[in-house]
């Protein structure tokens, strides 16, 4: 009896459990999350997470689904729950994030280490307290966190800031976030935006940020306020001025190639790019030096076609080529300039020697000295008038109808007349022609 009792129990419950089944409700897109490929496990994880308002169904696009369904089960079901753990108050594209998230989901499976436990985030009071005083907006992604740009036009109302106006913020505890920076950088000035940079694997800041004030005033104030400030017990700020470097130097090119051919082939490669800066070899203007500058419209396409460059994946005329950032030199200080008592010339043909220059430049004024390497050379003044002299003297031979921007023709060559920049006690050439990576020095 009491077994027959077991067994109706037992069919009783066997016949319960499609019923608990049938009961969950799903929304009206779940139908389209599994004819779009998703494992059911993962259509309702997914479909469950749009029913709590996190994120809704119009806020993934096709990329975001796409990409799940690239995962296998374990991992897509892995990635919704820390999908739906993260703070997504101040996220505003909830589908690149979803993205992140899974992309910071790879890069741990692929090193071996097991998701961490959501570390200590910002306290949320007080940049809502922060957010409602300044009227800014806050835009979270997996990499980075973005306060403002642009402004409320009750801040400023002008143009995006130009160059000189970012500063670069180093050494940040870990653990700071825009409620402790935010009150200390403004003093400076009008901030347009400031982009915090996280670290995915842990969630915590990576130790720097970009700041860019409204005007260039600011930024250099807050260079002078900030620069090694104590903003916690033993921890020091770096502070400085941010270059934004648009310019890459491009190594292993064939000799062969003119800068038309460069542009054309590098064009097919990456995107944004606006120059070639192409040097010959001294003895032969048919051949270049073996490498080149690239110079994009921003700092953004120059960053993206250096990773594509570097990846080893993409070749150049069947080869690889090496990829470096250009170093930027700054300009000069007007007043260190109008010191300046020497000049470069370049584009000097091999039969030029320096007695040639001596002869040649010494009808302009008494010269210290002349010295000559390769095909450009350094002639040194005594007195910058005559320095002066000869560079005004350069510019009214020149062709009105050249491109050249000075020139003086000796031996048949077009020579280049440029102004040496005064750094520290030697004279250094960075002329706007070339303007990175190579700086020609000799020390007076």
């Amino acid at each position: 009896m009491a077994n027959q009792v077991n067994g109706n129990a037992v069919q009783l419950k066997e016949e319960e459990e499609p019923m608990d089944t049938s009961s969950v409700t799903h929304t009206e897109h779940y139908k389209t999350l599994i004819e779009a490929g998703l494992p059911q496990k993962v259509a309702e994880r997914l479909d469950e997470i749009f029913q709590t308002g996190l994120v809704a169904y119009v806020d993934l696009d096709e990329r975001a689904i796409d990409a799940l369904r690239e995962f296998n089960e374990e991992g897509a079901l892995s990635v919704l729950q820390q999908f739906k753990e993260s703070d997504l108050s101040h996220v505003q594209n909830k589908s690149a994030f979803l993205c992140g998230v899974m992309k910071t989901y790879r890069q741990r499976e692929k090193q071996g280490s097991k998701v961490q436990e959501s570390t200590k985030g910002p306290d949320e009071a007080k940049i809502k307290a922060l957010l409602e005083r300044t009227g800014y907006t806050l835009d979270v992604t997996t990499g980075q966190r973005k306060y403002g740009g642009p402004p409320p036009d009750s801040v400023y109302s002008g143009m995006q800031p130009g160059i000189g106006t970012e500063v670069f913020v180093g050494k940040i505890p870990r653990d700071l976030y825009e409620d402790e920076l935010v009150p200390l950088f403004e003093k400076a000035g009008p901030i347009w935006d400031l982009r915090l940079m996280m670290d995915p694997l842990s969630g915590q800041n990576r130790g720097y940020a970009f700041i860019t004030f409204c005007g260039k005033e600011a930024a250099q104030e807050a260079v002078k306020l900030c620069d090694s400030y104590e903003i916690r017990p033993g921890k020091h700020l770096g502070v400085c001025i941010s270059v934004a470097n648009n310019r890459l130097f491009v190594g292993s090119i064939p000799k062969n190639k003119t800068k038309e051919n460069i542009l054309e082939e590098f064009s097919k490669v990456t995107e944004g790019l606006v120059d070639v800066i192409l040097y010959h070899q001294p003895d032969d203007k048919k051949k270049n030096r073996g490498f080149c500058f690239l110079e994009y419209e921003d700092h953004k396409s120059a960053a993206q076609a250096r990773r594509r460059l570097m990846s080893g994946k993409v070749k150049v005329w069947g080869n690889v080529v090496t990829v470096e950032w250009a170093d930027p030199v700054e300009e000069p200080d007007p007043e260190v300039m109008a010191k300046v008592k020497v000049l470069f010339v370049r584009n000097l043909a091999t039969t030029v020697t320096e007695e040639i220059l001596e002869k040649s430049f010494s009808e302009f004024g008494k010269l210290e000295r002349v010295k000559k390497l390769k095909d450009y050379a350094f002639v040194h003044f005594e007195d910058r008038g005559a320095a002066v002299k000869l560079f005004f003297f350069v510019i009214g031979k020149m062709d009105p109808k050249s491109s050249v921007t000075s020139g003086l023709v000796l031996f048949l060559h077009v020579l280049l007349v440029e102004w040496c920049h005064l750094l520290v006690g030697q004279f250094c050439f960075s002329p706007r022609v070339c303007g990175f990576f190579f700086a020609f020095v000799i020390f007076c």
